[in-house]
């Protein structure tokens, strides 16, 4: 198979240097390809034709309603070719295909809603006391968006920046995981099928640095959108500071699942497992801590114990297969790292971990892993770890269960699984995170904001605040008057 290849200036090149980068299959680390790899010349060469294609090009000014008109033809592209986004996604990042299946129908969804919003009004008019003054605001777009999305999600995340820089005018460089090229590829084929401008949207396969650094530090990117981990987050925003760039973070997180004694066991444990196994836990706001009511622990854990034993963990294309592979050799091991730490720290293990020794030892298959008894302090209790490892602690009251659940650096997700309505909305309202649920997990919508709290970031992905987050406000004022001002009694 041809490598994959940047998309710059409406055309697939190679890198500059002529370099690729294998990527693969993590369930059994077989070969799939190669990308192109990127260094700075090549991101300095998407950025000069973004910054001309902004500053000259069609595609600011093209009237919302034919933006909007692409947008929608891109979404027909990708549901028609749904399936084989979904298999690419399943093949490259591990998940289950029923997962990314529904990747791709989001994925879909995702630049239709901003389509539709293109053509929405962006503007307010305002009184201000003379009436001879129009006073107005305009949402203008940004400029050239250096956008950098992680691997656990390459087509849906693709589309959660592509999806409102391009709605809002804006030309988009486009950097994807080094890990998960494979379906970032396809959607940029549909791209040029769909007719953007060239320049308007664009693609540079290669590792964070230097590819992703130089759209961070560079003064000719106007804003920098980026999702993956909080070391590297602090890097971007420093990175960004050069030019004052608007910055865009969707970072770590260490959810808590607060689940009180009145709930349905099995319900909450299928919710429980839910909130931690889905992508194989390796999802931002994945419910890594789980705080059970005192009075149900013990039924409880006794369920969960004996479901996670049963969870099917394999390839993704298996129809049966309800966990996946991790994405890396490298990542296997950090999680494995994490689980002996959590047993050296004195945490009990409730089932799992360890890896395969059968035929599933050629992936990057980690058991579902449950903790109890972990020490507050614990790295397995305190750090995100990003696989399906699950902490589990008891609480005592209501106001235990708030105080255990905002213990933490991060803040992006959680919830609270009980039928007391009032006591859930009490806790939601004290809960420090910027995405939450009542008796439910996982849910995201495209038309509801998306980000955190504390150290999971800032912004907001999603929604309308999705959309301005592209956009920069324009105040206008017009003197409907033709008199004279009379400040100056000389003229």
């Amino acid at each position: 198979m041809a490598p994959l290849l940047n998309y710059i200036n409406g055309r697939f090149v190679p890198a500059r240097s002529g370099r690729t980068r294998e990527y693969l299959n993590p369930a059994d680390n077989s070969v799939l390809g190669e990308a192109a790899e990127s260094e700075a010349v090549d991101a300095e060469e998407a950025i000069t034709v973004a910054r001309e294609a902004f500053d000259e090009g069609p595609w600011p000014w093209t009237p919302a309603a034919e933006r909007a008109a692409k947008l929608f033809k891109l979404a027909d592209l990708i549901e028609a070719n749904a399936e084989e986004l979904a298999r690419r996604d399943t093949l490259n990042n591990g998940k289950p295909l029923r997962e990314a299946r529904f990747d791709a129908a989001d994925t879909a969804g995702c630049f239709r809603y901003y389509a539709g919003l293109a053509t929405k009004p962006h503007g307010q008019t305002y009184e201000v006391g003379d009436p001879n003054i129009l006073s107005q605001s305009v949402r203008e777009p940004l400029g050239v968006c250096g956008q950098i999305i992680p691997w656990n999600y390459p087509l849906l995340m693709a589309a959660w920046k592509l999806a409102p820089g391009l709605a809002a005018g804006n030309c988009c460089i486009l950097k994807p995981a080094e890990l998960t090229p494979w379906s970032v590829q396809r959607l940029f084929e549909l791209i040029d099928e769909a007719g953007f401008p060239p320049g308007s949207a664009q693609l540079i396969y290669g590792a964070g640095d230097p590819a992703g650094s130089v759209l961070a530090a560079s003064e000719r990117v106007d804003k920098i959108a980026f999702t993956g981990g909080t070391v590297t987050g602090r890097k971007i925003m420093q990175a960004a500071t050069g030019n004052l760039k608007r910055v865009t973070l969707e970072l770590g997180g260490k959810s808590p699942l607060v689940i009180f004694g009145d709930v349905d066991l099995e319900v909450a444990v299928e919710y429980a497992m839910f909130g931690i196994f889905a992508g194989q836990g390796e999802v931002c706001n994945a419910g890594s801590r789980l705080f059970l009511e005192r009075g149900i622990a013990d039924a409880f854990l006794e369920k969960l114990a004996a479901a996670c034993g049963k969870i099917v963990v394999g390839n993704g294309l298996k129809d049966d297969t309800e966990m996946g592979p991790l994405i890396s050799r490298a990542h296997q091991k950090k999680v494995l790292g994490y689980i002996e730490s959590g047993k050296a720290e004195g945490a009990q293990l409730l089932c799992g971990g360890a890896g395969y020794d059968d035929a599933r030892a050629q992936g990057n298959f980690v058991q579902p892993t449950v903790f109890l008894k972990a020490p507050p302090d614990a790295r397995i209790v305190r750090e995100e770890i990003f696989g399906p490892v699950l902490t589990v602690d008891v609480f005592d009251s209501e106001e235990d269960a708030i105080r255990k659940a905002n213990d933490t650096i991060y803040g992006l997700a959680g919830a609270v699984f009980t039928k007391d309505g009032a006591r859930a909305l009490r806790f939601i309202r004290k809960l420090r995170a910027g995405v939450t649920w009542i008796n439910t997990f996982h849910l995201t919508f495209n038309e509801a904001p998306w980000g955190g709290y504390k150290q999971s970031g800032f912004g907001r992905e999603l929604g309308t605040p999705g959309y301005d987050a592209y956009t920069e406000i324009k105040q206008i004022n017009t003197n409907l008057s033709s008199a004279r001002l009379g400040w100056f009694k000389g003229i």
